[in-house]
């Protein structure tokens, strides 16, 4: 009830914002050059934030200008070390992080906003009314007064959620040739280190390297043990190493799987994981994040996928050679190891013959 509550007056304070701080739409062409500042808002998860950098990549790539990125305690970690971000500010919730958004967009001199949510985010909302900036951008929704410029919501079912980032090129009037983009991530030097190391003794005979990762974030798209068990026990049929992957809170399930010697240390750093993944000559996983890391090298990926209750378009890795089976039911329960053996083993062949 409280909840519901709470939804209540956000909605209704949302309102009142659209009427009091909402612009007409601005029909001036705006001209942006190196010494423009812009702030993208982008909060949430993980997989969402690496979506987003290919955008801020082609911006700063065309324009020389300045970048900032307003993230989550969440997903800050994706932008921290990428050269196309000149700084990454977390947001704190609550009114106070409102303000404290608000003295940093003042502080930076910051012209324009581009709140880069697919929906409509109160929290968001309030961000760029109160801004006091120039330039609001966003996607067409139903709070649209609050931008001064907007750009079409392309259909999710029918494109790539990193098309329908790139849109958003179109009000910074620079061209975008999607074929050639790619996600940017940027591990720790430390992490880079470690990874090489690692593999280098695992593997120093440079062979054809398989990544299995087990971890999806949520028990529904665990894919079982004995799955990944026939699985592990195919792939000793090739002439390849294959690791697995996991979170500390699921390497008691990747012992039950494989020998200790075949697991990645699992590490709480998604800088250590993801630069791991980085050194794959394959990737196998139920996990859309993890995905958009392999696709900064166009590592091939296989995917088991999770569709349940939805039309939107799967987050595929872009640009990278990728097969999958995909479920509508909300697990992966039903998803049988032959049903994937019959994709899965011409993609593996198919791309160990490459």
């Amino acid at each position: 009830m409280l909840k519901k509550i709470e939804i209540f007056f956000r909605q209704v304070f949302l309102n009142i914002l659209l009427l009091v701080y909402g612009k007409t739409k601005s029909k001036k062409i705006e001209t942006f050059n190196s010494d423009s500042r812009i702030l993208f808002i982008r909060l949430n998860k993980i997989g969402d934030a690496l979506v987003t950098t290919p955008l801020f990549n082609e911006v700063k790539k065309k324009l020389g200008c300045k970048v900032y990125v307003l993230a989550d305690r969440k997903n800050y970690f994706i932008f921290e070390n990428n050269p196309s971000v000149d700084e990454v500010k977390i947001f704190n919730k609550g009114i106070g992080g409102i303000f404290d958004v608000r003295r940093f967009i003042k502080k930076n001199n910051i012209e324009t906003l581009v709140d880069l949510h697919d929906d409509v985010s109160t929290t968001v909302s309030f961000i760029i009314a109160l801004s006091g900036v120039k330039n609001k951008f966003g996607l067409k929704k139903s709070n649209n007064k609050i931008y001064t410029k907007t750009v079409e919501r392309l259909d999710s079912a029918a494109n790539h959620i990193i098309d329908r980032m790139l849109e958003f090129s179109k009000l910074f009037n620079i061209n975008i040739n999607n074929s050639e983009v790619s996600v940017r991530f940027y591990p720790k030097t430390e992490s880079t280190e470690k990874a090489r190391q690692w593999i280098n003794n695992y593997n120093p005979d440079n062979t054809f390297l398989l990544g299995i990762n087990i971890s999806a974030g949520s028990d529904a798209r665990f894919w079982g043990l004995n799955n990944y068990r026939q699985l592990v026990a195919l792939l000793n049929e090739y002439n390849l190493l294959y690791i697995i992957f996991s979170t500390p809170g699921d390497y008691d399930l990747a012992r039950q799987i494989v020998d200790e010697k075949f697991i990645y240390p699992p590490s709480k750093d998604f800088s250590d994981f993801a630069a791991a993944i980085l050194e794959l000559n394959m990737l196998f996983t139920p996990d859309t994040s993890v995905i958009h890391i392999a696709s900064v090298k166009n590592i091939p990926v296989f995917g088991v996928y999770v569709k349940y209750n939805t039309h939107d378009m799967i987050w595929s890795p872009y640009n990278t050679n990728f097969d999958c089976v995909i479920t509508e039911e909300p697990t992966l329960k039903n998803v049988t190891f032959e049903e994937v053996k019959k994709k899965f083993i011409p993609f593996l062949e198919q791309t160990l013959n490459v």
